[in-house]
């Protein structure tokens, strides 16, 4: 006899991937693959990082510091906060899922999210469990911030504004979030998740979360992207001391590895790579967006390291076609966007062949 599992478990749609390359080469007998589906960095972790790492290495069979104490002060000085007001978690994921645990408390509860948006937002409520509420996206697939606000009820506990938002790349502008932020009652928890801060941040028009910290404000930022450390799983979060306090109590013990804890101290040190990764995902992003756009498809308007191509058609043919070619992508019938292609900004080389096997893929579905 199986022993009873929760019913709201049982009804989590589990995390979809995409597909690993040693995967696909035993599916299709390919070698030449390249992988633009996971929003990595091309160009890996900064060499101060890997370097840091490896003179840790001789450490790991020391339980790292609990408190992240290394790590959070450098987070802290280096965007000129308090220490208090950091918590280092094992990838933004595990702290969504802190958070959760944090402030809901019912089943009558509500979180509100964009949809489609990250996925573990709607999770983080199926696992309490309590209500979800999927507000759509605009007609530019932007959140609608007059929507999310119209959502607002006193049984409301979090609201999860991922910007950019992700799978989409799009984000929500000062003066729209200045007059959202004005109708958020202070019972109600905002995350801003800003994963993919370092591509935006340089436009004008993008609200940075950490200009608008109050108490019922938490930022989440983490390093897996620009500073290339997705492997490690390293993410932060900035918050009022007293709800950093409150999500350190449900944390588990030892959450941020030794690796971990050395790398992001290194990497917030190496500002000319962070600036390399910038320059090359701007230049990348660019170099495709204007690529399919002259091909003749719809690119939203993208502030992270992906853009997100309408094919207008069920994306999923599209998506198997280009594994064929030895692409592989994100296809949007995994994200809530079934006539989409979620591309991640590759190398040089790796942008160029997307382009190209983007190119023959549709040229040969038009002539069929």
């Amino acid at each position: 006899m199986l022993p009873t599992i929760r019913p709201n478990v049982v009804q989590l749609h589990p995390y979809s991937p995409g597909r690993p390359i040693a995967d696909v080469q035993r599916e299709l007998g390919l070698s030449n693959i390249i992988n633009l589906a996971s929003n990595e960095n091309p160009l890996g972790p900064s060499p101060k990082a890997i370097e840091a790492m490896q003179l840790a290495l001789e450490g790991v069979h020391i339980y790292p510091d609990a408190m992240s104490t290394e790590a959070c002060e450098a987070i802290a000085t280096k965007l000129n906060l308090e220490r208090p007001q950091v918590l280092v978690g094992n990838g933004s994921e595990e702290l969504i899922g802190l958070i959760g645990q944090t402030f809901i408390g019912s089943e009558l509860d509500e979180v509100i999210a964009g949809d489609p948006s990250f996925a573990r937002y709607a999770t983080v409520a199926g696992v309490a469990p309590c209500r979800f509420i999927a507000v759509p996206l605009d007609s530019e697939l932007r959140i609608d911030l007059v929507a999310v606000a119209n959502a607002i009820t006193p049984r409301t506990r979090l609201i999860f504004l991922a910007s950019p938002n992700n799978p989409t790349g799009t984000i929500f502008e000062k003066a729209a979030f200045e007059s959202f932020l004005a109708t958020v009652p202070g019972h109600v928890v905002l995350v801003l998740d800003e994963a993919y801060f370092e591509f935006a941040k340089d436009d004008p028009s993008y609200p940075h979360g950490l200009d608008y910290l109050r108490p019922n404000v938490i930022v989440l930022r983490t390093f897996s992207k620009s500073h290339g450390l997705a492997g490690i799983r390293a993410g932060f979060m900035v918050a009022a001391p007293e709800v950093i306090d409150a999500v350190g109590r449900v944390q588990a013990p030892f959450a941020v590895n030794n690796l971990a804890q050395v790398a992001i101290v290194a990497a917030l040190d190496d500002e000319e790579f962070l600036q390399k990764t910038i320059e090359h995902n701007a230049r990348g992003r660019t170099q495709m967006t204007e690529a399919l756009e002259q091909l003749g498809y719809r690119v939203y308007k993208s502030h992270a390291n992906f853009v997100l191509v309408d094919v207008r058609e069920p994306a999923q043919p599209v998506f198997q076609a280009l594994l064929r070619e030895g692409v592989i992508v994100r296809g949007g019938h995994v994200l809530g966007l079934p006539t989409c292609l979620r591309v991640s900004i590759g190398t040089d080389a790796e942008v160029d062949r997307f382009i190209a096997a983007f190119s023959d893929v549709m040229a040969g579905r038009v002539a069929s």
